[in-house]
Order: C-alpha cells, then structure tokens, then sequence
C-alpha cells in the first residue's frame, strides 16, 4: 500500500488557504490511490531549530549514540522515517516574507541527512529519495508564485531534487489579498481536480 505524506505549515487554522488547497490534493490523491496518509503539522509540531548537539546526534550512528543523543536525535529520525515511507509527499504551505515559514525550513535541516536521505560523492550531493512524486499547494497574500520574489517554490523544489525528488508539481492560489482572491483560490482548487 501506498503512503501520501501530508506536511502544513500555516499558523492560520481553517481560513488558511493552503491548508484548504493542501486537504483537498490529499483526499483526491488518497481517494485515487487507495493510500494511508501521514500528517505531519510543522505549525503545532515542536520542531527544534538545528544546533550542534542536535546535527552532532545525528551524524552518530544508532548504536553508538550516547542516551541524551538518542533523544536528540529521536524527532529527526522520525520524520526522516517518514519521508522515507512515503510514495508521494504534499506539501502544504504559505509563503512567508517571500520564502517558506521558518518551521519547513526546520524540518528540512533535520531531514538533511548525510548517509541516509542524500550521500556525498566526487561529482557533489546525490539525493537518495528517487522514485517519489512531490505536490506543493501554495498560498501567498501578494508573492506571484514563480517569479523572482517567489523563494518558497523555488527553494522547496531545489532542496527536494537534493534529496532525489525531482517530480514536483506546483499549485498555488497566490495573490490573494487582491480583489480577485476568491477566484484564484476557486482556479487553485479546479486545477487540483484536473490533476488528480
């Protein structure tokens, strides 16, 4: 069986347009799909920011951490687990200050993980998560999703093909403090319905 990994980031509950565009991809694709889905909310998660005592836990191996690096490193061995896990991975997420909230970039400091999710070679970084399809639903108030202010999509797609995930595909309702809102919002959410 399949498994769809669901990560938000809003700090917004249900008026938040990713969150709302994010649900719909997921239960289209777990309808489609007949996969289990994991959820995992980087907004009411404590997600610690990296330190070294925490990076330093996880360069050590299992065996030979010491009990305080075993607790340190327990939260990012979980989401590495469930990123590896997962089939297909949609990420729900607004653009904050023109980049992603500070929570996902978080998350992917722990996920990072040499050996494990990427390896280092002579020609540079490989990723090691092939095989995995990737969605971002996004939402931004004024950030035109795909242009040069836009460092959300452009940053989340990059650090996903880090990883060995190269199939992302993007939908966003962006510009949606603006008049036309409501109707970028309803087009986000008709394309969602044509892709899945």
């Amino acid at each position: 069986m399949s498994n769809i990994l669901h990560i938000t980031a809003s700090i917004r509950d249900d008026e938040s347009v990713s969150r709302t565009l994010g649900n719909k991809l997921v239960r289209r694709l777990a309808d489609k799909s007949g996969a289990s889905v994991t959820t995992r909310d980087l907004a009411r998660n404590d997600i610690p920011f990296q330190s070294w005592e925490l990076f330093n836990a996880g360069l050590t191996s299992r065996e030979e951490r010491s009990a305080e690096q075993q607790e340190l490193a327990a939260l990012a061995d979980t989401l590495i687990e469930e990123l590896i896990a997962a089939d297909m991975i949609v990420f729900a997420t607004p653009v904050y200050n023109f980049g992603v909230p500070a929570t996902l970039k978080a998350w992917a400091d722990l996920v990072a993980r040499a050996g494990i999710t990427f390896k280092y070679t002579e020609t540079g970084p490989v990723g090691l998560l092939e095989g995995k399809k990737a969605y971002i639903a996004g939402a931004s108030g004024g950030t035109p999703i795909g242009s040069g202010m836009d460092f959300m999509s452009s940053w989340l797609t990059f650090f996903l093909g880090f990883l060995g995930i190269s199939d992302v595909e993007i939908v966003a309702a962006d510009g949606i403090m603006g008049r036309d809102g409501p109707e970028k919002i309803e087009a986000a959410k008709k394309r969602i319905e044509e892709m899945v």
